[in-house]
């Protein structure tokens, strides 16, 4: 059965997933537990590197210099310690992503659209990052500063499994976890990798049949039925729309999710059920 080709976001990340983004993700995943296991007081070091050279592999050496010079830029523009600064700077950085000779110049260094869109969504992510770091840099004593150094700075942007998509974790958290040192037990995180592979294929299982059967983009991409449905209909797909909307984030945020837990962090909370809220405030975080 052929599926609904209109939701672009899906189809963009499952193309991806399968042909470099997942392996990336294990190559993250073994390089964590190795470093867990041997030399566990280095292992945001460890995963540094490795999120700098996988985002070098995937964007290019270009790609890599665009964010962290946002970086650089961003960490340079905390040391005023202004809240506003801070988010001025984040929203010139953004903006830079839309001036055409910006736009231009980047879609040169690559071959297709997605390889430029790839770069476009990660460093718009990136710039959320940034602005967790400085933001709480200006909010920080003086005493709290030696925390918060760029080492940490990058430590913290080029972390993989939230690299291209999020979610979202801010910096004091990242960092807190990081630091702290647990024991390391293969069984219980082998349990957590097995556990966390199964809900996730369940989810992404479910995501697949409802964009193979029940087309749902594409009945609203076209006036005509939605004109001549009832309420009731209409109000279905709307209702189809939205748990599809959420199964699709249980596993776009599921997969970095589990990798946190692997890594010994506390992942953000995974998407609401759509179906128990009545308010959208909580979806959008």
């Amino acid at each position: 059965v052929p599926q609904d080709p209109m939701d672009f976001e899906w189809s963009y990340w499952i193309e991806w997933g399968r042909e470099r983004i997942l392996w990336l993700l294990a190559g993250h995943l073994l390089v964590s537990q190795v470093s867990r296991l041997l030399v566990e007081k280095y292992k945001p070091w460890c995963l540094m590197v490795y999120g700098m050279a996988a985002c070098w592999l995937l964007l290019g050496i270009k790609g890599f210099a665009v964010i962290l010079l946002h970086a650089a830029i961003s960490f340079a523009v905390a040391q005023f310690q202004l809240s506003l600064l801070t988010w001025l700077c984040s929203l010139i950085l953004l903006s830079t992503l839309r001036i055409p000779a910006v736009e231009e110049t980047e879609r040169k260094w690559y071959d297709t659209e997605n390889e430029y869109y790839l770069l476009l969504f990660t460093v718009s992510v990136r710039c959320l990052f940034c602005t967790s770091f400085s933001l709480e840099y200006c909010w920080h004593a003086p005493t709290q500063k030696s925390s918060h150094s760029f080492l940490w700075m990058l430590a913290y942007v080029f972390y993989y499994p939230t690299f291209h998509n999020g979610p979202l974790m801010n910096f004091d958290e990242f960092s807190k976890q990081m630091r702290r040192q647990e024991a390391f037990s293969v069984k219980t995180n082998l349990s957590i990798l097995i556990v966390g592979i199964i809900r996730i294929f369940f989810w992404w299982c479910l995501a697949e049949l409802m964009i193979h059967l029940m087309y749902i983009h594409a009945l609203y991409s076209s006036a005509l039925p939605l004109e001549s449905a009832s309420y009731w209909a209409l109000g279905g797909l709307a209702l189809a729309q939205v748990l599809f909307f959420y199964v699709k984030y249980l596993v776009l945020y599921g997969v970095p999710a589990l990798l946190l837990r692997m890594d010994g962090l506390k992942p953000p909370a995974l998407p609401c059920c759509v179906s128990l809220m009545h308010s959208f405030t909580k979806m959008w975080r």
